[in-house]
């Protein structure tokens, strides 16, 4: 039986013109809003053990669909089952009291989510710990700034171990230090086989850390299924205004124009696409230590005599890299001027991977004529290092020689 089971959910809201048609429309008993379907026949469900990732646009839907998932809102029609104890972490500061301290606010998350009083006191120093609040977590938690709020309302959300984890977007607000330290409790929590329902903008963060992924496109399903093909097609739909302005037909014509033309005021060139290959052109996951690798990306060009810079990069993490290949480095590489319309190849041959064990990935990157504002990253699908003899993270190429006098 899945942990979470959903069937033609269906969501609207009422929307009156002025504060007062509320009011008007119960002693008139006629009708004064207008009806906003946020979601339209939602159906999905989410084995136990396996993560759930949300994407979209903003208005998609995404935020409206988990709070009803958690029960602060309720269907207009349709079913949820949800099967275990559900922890969320959603708006920010959502559930916590304002005037009290950051230990009673403990108490009170725990305690809503049905923990009994002495695990919570167990669980009390493991909380402050992981939150870092020490000095601040006997003051109000009014005094608290956004990271501080993600900081506590993630370590209670995580600490009291529910069978399912519910996060809106909310890890952005934290440092980098504490995003690694959330992504690592998350990795945890699906080592040990409970369900994810997450929600994010971090198209990286979705593929590392969910199974499954739900494109919400206007309050409905568009794609479901395997977490990188389905961010796969909405990279592509993204970096794509032709394909997406010829889907959205409902748009006037020169209401495309007026999107094409700001995305063109924004950034010069885009990435199409993004490989890792052999030599032989084969595209590649595994790659064999001290052997050539291919990274080549697909750019298109969206000005007229644009001038741009390049760059690739093996990254541990998004935050982590490892090597980084840069055409601001390199006098002898052309950087322009290109035309509107151009669609050219970016190709680097990475020569004897000195990489001996572990896994990472490729990412290419666009850059404007001063190398120092990226437009955009692409990363490639995770790439691993065959097995082999040695000690250490590296393996070098190298000529022995002997002398005997």
């Amino acid at each position: 039986m899945p942990r979470v089971s959903v069937q033609n959910l269906n969501k609207d809201f009422k929307i009156y013109e002025r504060p007062q048609d509320r009011l008007f429309e119960i002693i008139q008993r006629k009708q004064r809003h207008q009806l906003f379907h946020v979601l339209s026949d939602i159906s999905f469900a989410v084995p136990d053990g396996k993560s759930l990732g949300i994407i979209g646009d903003n208005g998609a839907g995404k935020s409206t669909l988990l709070k009803l998932l958690v029960g602060t809102l309720q269907p207009t029609s349709g079913e949820i089952t949800i099967d275990g104890q559900v922890a969320a972490l959603l708006e920010l500061g959502a559930g916590f009291h304002p005037e009290f301290t950051g230990r009673k606010n403990i108490y009170l998350n725990a305690a809503l989510l049905g923990v009994p009083d002495d695990n919570i006191a167990e669980l009390e120093k493991d909380i402050i710990a992981f939150s870092e609040l020490d000095y601040f977590i006997d003051r109000p938690v009014k005094t608290y700034s956004s990271g501080m709020y993600v900081r506590l309302a993630f370590s209670i959300a995580t600490m009291v171990r529910p069978d399912i984890l519910v996060i809106d977007e909310a890890l952005s607000v934290g440092d980098m230090a504490f995003q690694k330290k959330c992504v690592q409790r998350m990795n945890e929590f699906r080592e040990q086989q409970k369900t994810m329902v997450f929600c994010s903008h971090s198209m990286f963060h979705v593929q590392e850390l969910c199974d499954i992924a739900i494109w919400l496109d206007k309050g409905s399903i568009r794609e479901i299924g395997d977490s990188d093909k389905v961010v796969g097609h909405y990279e592509d739909f993204c970096n794509n205004k032709k394909t997406y302005n010829s889907i959205r037909e409902d748009i006037p014509e020169e209401l495309r124009a007026a999107e094409v033309a700001k995305e063109q005021d924004t950034q010069d060139c885009r990435i199409n696409s993004m490989a890792v290959r052999s030599l032989d052109g084969t595209d590649i996951t595994t790659i064999e230590p001290l052997s050539d690798v291919l990274l080549e990306m697909e750019v298109e060009v969206l000005v007229d005599n644009m001038e741009g810079h390049f760059g690739f990069a093996f990254m541990r993490s998004a935050e982590e890299p490892i090597a980084s290949f840069l055409t601001t480095n390199d006098d002898e590489i052309e950087i322009g001027s290109f035309s509107k319309g151009d669609v050219f190849k970016v190709s680097l041959v990475v020569e004897k991977v000195a990489m001996r064990v572990g896994e990472f990935y490729a990412l290419g990157g666009l850059a404007d004529k001063s190398g120092l504002l990226w437009y955009e990253t692409k990363f490639s699908k995770l790439l691993s290092m065959k097995p082999n003899k040695g000690v250490g993270p590296m393996i070098m190429k190298c000529m022995w020689q002997l002398d005997k006098d």
